[in-house]
């Protein structure tokens, strides 16, 4: 069967600042969060390998936007680093907006379109010494920030997105404890998700009513809770895991308004944070132009097995496990199961539930580990890849279909990246870059997706 797509379908690649960039001290750039986690605790980064170096995005952008051309990427979804640009939080640097205006001129030069991103997850430390998004101040700082990029590049920047998954800082900062703050402490987390939602309602509200050229969203990594049978538990399990990990931010992001339902139960065991009107208004009022899912894998829960210890600190999980559902297909080196019927659903969800919005996959890839096993000649033979993003697609087309506005498809990553605490222990590049000499040289999946472009399509 032939799968064809639209022909001004994106698709790109998607990639950050902080996991390419390095940090380039020499340039300006100020610490964040994550370079000073790994400085107080390379012992949590796999390797202790931290993001100083990375693979020299900075340095090297000609380059590597050569070989996208070379690909036939038309779109690339990458961020700014705040503590780059702005060295002290509120202030620009004028050599370091210079260079991001020559990395996009290169890629409208080499015809991809730049897909702006404004915070994937690398909060100045500075900020963080404030409080983080727990603080008000930052929040203000943020628009400010957000302000000064739409006046240096709204010239040719097109699309805009304020934040990559707002939820995985809070879950990893306050609940989880694999971000930095590393906290676990559930009102912490709801106010850093309220105060986010609302830098993002400012930058958004700020866009719209300054005129700025161009589309501004949001990139949400929405992960479907699918039950494990259809009993009530079950069923009523599933719902809570999706209030808590998508619809926390869906709802505002695209409705204006929290669900009611998460209200309610954040009411009763009294873990709702004080908010006031006025900005429950800034949230109700901004309305994006689009929205970018990233999608690796589903969420399988199941009721309680266990009674809750209620001295125990309030999370999530009082309301749901885990479930293993037999026979998944899994990635065994990330631990996730694969399940393209996944990336269908979401798209489903929106156009039934969400009054069908503009919307692009803004990542979806395979990390692996120890690719090297699978060199052939010279090069990764990874068909694995291959077939996880070809299922992804079919399912994508699919929904398009049926009527669903998806405009693009953002693979996850271009060339191998520093990927947080885990380094480069799991590989996600169409190019596989070689530590040693940092040598970027194509993949099997690389000439798969070049071909892919060339068709507009696939078998």
């Amino acid at each position: 069967m032939r799968y064809r797509f639209t022909d001004n379908f994106w698709f790109g690649c998607a990639e950050s600042a902080t996991q390419t960039e390095g940090f380039c001290a020499a340039g300006g750039k100020t610490p964040s969060n994550w370079d000073h986690a790994f400085k107080s605790s390379p012992h949590r980064f796999f390797n202790q390998t931290g993001p100083e170096e990375t693979r020299g995005f900075w340095q090297n952008y000609r380059e590597d936007i050569q070989l996208m051309r070379e690909t036939g990427i038309n779109s690339y979804r990458t961020s700014l680093s705040w503590t780059r640009l702005m060295p002290d939080g509120y202030h620009l640097d004028e050599a370091a907006a210079a260079g991001y205006r020559d990395i996009i001129l290169c890629l409208k030069e080499a015809g991809i379109e730049p897909v702006i991103t404004l915070m994937h997850f690398d909060l100045p430390f500075l900020m963080q010494q404030k409080g983080g998004w727990l603080s008000a101040q930052v929040v203000d700082a943020f628009v400010r920030y957000a302000e000064t990029c739409f006046d240096q590049f709204g010239d040719l920047v097109s699309h805009w997105i304020t934040f990559n998954e707002p939820i995985v800082p809070v879950e990893g900062g306050y609940l989880y404890d694999f971000h930095y703050p590393f906290k676990r402490d559930f009102a912490s987390a709801a106010r850093a998700a309220f105060n986010t939602q609302l830098a993002h309602a400012r930058a958004v509200n700020l866009f719209h009513e300054r005129r700025y050229a161009g589309k501004i969203g949001i990139v949400l990594n929405l992960t479907p809770s699918y039950p494990r049978s259809e009993h009530p538990a079950d069923v009523y399990a599933a719902e809570i895991a999706d209030l808590f990990f998508n619809k926390s931010f869906l709802e505002p992001s695209l409705n204006g308004r929290y669900p009611e339902k998460l209200i309610a139960l954040l009411k009763h065991y009294d873990q709702l944070p004080v908010v006031s009107e006025d900005d429950l208004q800034i949230i109700a009022h901004a309305r994006v132009d689009m929205l970018g899912v990233n999608y690796y894998h589903p969420r399988r829960v199941q009721a309680r097995q266990t009674a809750i210890n209620p001295a125990s600190p309030f999370m999530p999980d009082w309301f749901f496990d885990a479930y293993e559902m037999p026979g998944r297909i899994m990635n065994t080196s990330r631990g996730w199961e694969i399940y393209p019927q996944g990336i269908y659903d979401i798209l489903t969800d929106l156009r039934l539930n969400y009054g069908n919005i503009p919307v692009f996959i803004s990542e979806n890839g395979m990390g692996v580990e120890n690719e090297e096993r699978w060199i052939e000649a010279g090069q990764v033979n990874d068909a694995y890849r291959i077939d996880f993003i070809r299922q992804h697609l079919i399912a994508v087309h699919q929904a398009i279909n049926e009527g669903s506005h998806c405009f693009g498809y953002h693979c996850w990553t271009f060339i191998d990246n520093w990927s947080w605490l885990n380094g480069y222990k799991n590989r996600y590049g169409l190019y596989r870059l070689d530590l040693k000499n940092m040598q970027r040289t194509p993949k099997a999946s690389a000439q798969w997706y070049a071909a892919l472009i060339k068709n507009n399509g696939l078998n």
